[in-house]
């Protein structure tokens, strides 16, 4: 049965989805910035190798980063079966497990869950991948949604597969899984020439947290207060700002990272 949902209900419903995720996980939305519970959330399934999780996000051809940032496209390449796609048209959101989808017009975008009107139809099924074989049951919605969203997946451009590998036991019984392979990654490279130095995470050079990576101010905002009691740029800190490790002195405020680093 198929239940309007508004405000604080769309984030909650949101995050049962992907907890309650056995075997599939859908996401679909141009724009894509994990608020910091859905990454926790996702984060349990990342041992999962059983659950297949697709993404399609778009807008800003020529600019993908923008779309789907850099952190979050790292944090989605460690999941074991997952396929990412592209489709510059995208417009609509649709959030969905095996079992419940959400079709809402808020972005998976921490902004968008914070700060907007959003609103959001809930919809359960018996077996969704029942719909593929003629035998659903449940709300025609269901059935209807997940056909147009599934054929959007099918004409989308893939840009990253990374697919989970099972060896067979039992007299082939039985399957354990062993490990995982990339076999697409069309966007590692091109995230990697789109985000300069300048626009990475960086680490403070006194605690080694992670702050914005500027070499003007390699420091943290209590860390510089403290720094600059006293103002000396050659004061020996412990950590690399750019890459986090230890530098045992060899770094300071005027020279923030390691020599190796540069």
């Amino acid at each position: 049965m198929a239940g309007f949902l508004k405000g604080n209900a769309i984030n909650s419903e949101l995050e049962k989805i992907f907890e309650q995720a056995e075997s599939q996980i859908f996401i679909i939305s141009p724009f894509i910035k994990l608020h910091s519970r859905i990454k926790d959330v996702l984060k349990s399934k990342i041992d999962n190798p059983s659950i297949e999780i697709f993404i399609v996000f778009g807008k800003n051809e020529g600019h993908l980063e923008k779309s789907l940032g850099v952190e979050e496209f790292n944090f989605f390449k460690l999941f074991p079966n997952i396929e990412i796609r592209y489709e510059s048209r995208l417009h609509a959101k649709y959030y969905a497990n095996e079992t419940t989808a959400l079709l809402s017009s808020m972005n998976l975008y921490e902004y968008s869950q914070n700060n907007n009107i959003e609103f959001g139809i809930l919809t359960r099924k018996s077996n969704m991948l029942a719909q593929l074989t003629n035998n659903f049951v449940g709300d025609s919605i269901d059935k209807d949604a997940f056909t147009y969203f599934d054929s959007i997946i099918d004409r989308s451009e893939i840009k990253f597969k990374r697919t989970a590998c099972f060896e067979r036991q039992l007299m082939g019984l039985s399957k354990k899984y062993s490990h995982s392979e990339i076999e697409i990654d069309e966007l590692t490279a091109q995230f990697e020439v789109a985000t300069p130095k300048s626009q990475k995470s960086g680490y403070c050079i006194r605690t080694g947290e992670k702050i914005p990576f500027n070499l003007k101010l390699p420091l943290s905002e209590e860390a510089f207060n403290s720094w600059s009691k006293f103002g000396n740029e050659n004061y020996k800190e412990k950590f690399c700002h750019y890459s986090g490790g230890e530098s045992y002195g060899e770094t300071c405020f005027a020279r923030p990272v390691l020599r190796k680093n540069w």
